[in-house]
């Protein structure tokens, strides 16, 4: 081949590496807000909305994420969600706070993840497709998490981490169950085990990472719905092709399998509404990425407003 040729394929392969990187980085800045029905209420209440929030990983630089987010309390949700990883920043407790603004003045629960606990570091991004090698990056400075912590339960929101807790919004009684991180193996199972309180209209598991172990308690003791984060949706996932229904996972971070990465799904995945031991599953797609890879493939950043309505 002639060098000249050689450097023409050499310059169109790096201008159209150049041209993906750019769009993933623009992808990761396309804040989005999903709506989901879920079908969990007694017969005959009326609907009512839950805001779920996951993976903000903040830094305090992130203004569009801070002012976009902040907009999300014009949709007044009768309850927030949020299953953690809101930290990226040792100094991004407040940021968070003030960019929670109005939400903070609504019912709310909360948990954290493992980047809620331990500063972020530079990884090498294309590990994340790899199987998980279980080693756990917990030998780096913490972050601030007790802050964060007392921060939203000042404000008034549950902290289930490893606990049991009821709450009444409106006329519609909730249980909860919630497990401190499950990718750390931080999650207490033995300390939320047992039947979901059968008073209860609605019963709901809370986790940040979606680990199968967690799943299969919550479902097995009688939760409605399990809602979790962590997986980012996959973050980099294979756009959808003809054929083929929208984009799927490449990997989950936990032992979910990918077509469960993000979105409305059965626990266990092949089962129906009303079988015993099962439950629905809400993972959230996340609204960060790691501050030292800010890409998304497929796969905007997202909020969900889950709308509540009666079985059936």
């Amino acid at each position: 081949m002639r060098p000249s040729r050689l450097l023409g394929f050499l310059g169109a392969g790096v201008a159209a590496g150049g041209a993906a990187t750019a769009y993933a980085a623009w992808e990761a800045r396309q804040y989005t807000l999903r709506r989901v029905d879920l079908p969990v209420l007694p017969s005959g209440m009326r609907p009512l909305t839950v805001l779920h929030l996951s993976d903000i990983h903040m830094t305090p630089g992130q203004r569009r994420k801070q002012e976009w987010l902040r907009g999300l309390a014009r949709l007044e949700p009768d309850l927030v969600v949020d299953t953690g990883d809101n930290l990226a920043h040792r100094d991004s407790v407040p940021v968070v706070l003030d960019s929670l603004g109005g939400l903070l003045d609504r019912p709310g629960v909360f948990v954290h993840g493992s980047n809620d606990y331990f500063e972020p570091s530079f990884r090498n991004p294309f590990g994340y497709l790899l199987p998980d090698n279980g080693k756990r990056f917990t030998h780096v400075p913490e972050l601030p998490w007790g802050a964060l912590s007392a921060g939203l339960a000042g404000a008034g929101w549950l902290n289930l981490t490893n606990r049991r807790a009821a709450l009444a919004v409106g006329e519609t009684r909730f249980s909860f169950a919630g497990v401190d991180d499950p990718h750390l193996e931080y999650d207490d199972l033995a300390a939320v085990a047992g039947p979901a309180d059968e008073a209860a209209d609605v019963r709901l598991g809370i986790a940040h990472a979606p680990y199968l172990r967690v799943l299969d308690q919550y479902a097995r003791d009688g939760y409605d719905a399990v809602i979790a984060g962590h997986t980012h949706g996959g973050q980099v996932r294979l756009p959808g092709l003809p054929g083929l229904a929208g984009s799927r996972a490449l990997a989950t971070n936990c032992d979910l399998e990918p077509a469960r990465a993000r979105g409305l799904h059965r626990h266990p995945a092949a089962s129906r509404p009303g079988d015993p031991g099962s439950a629905w599953l809400h993972v959230s797609a996340g609204l960060g990425t790691s501050p030292y890879a800010r890409i998304r493939v497929a796969c905007r950043p997202e909020a969900t407003l889950l709308t509540l309505v009666p079985r059936g």
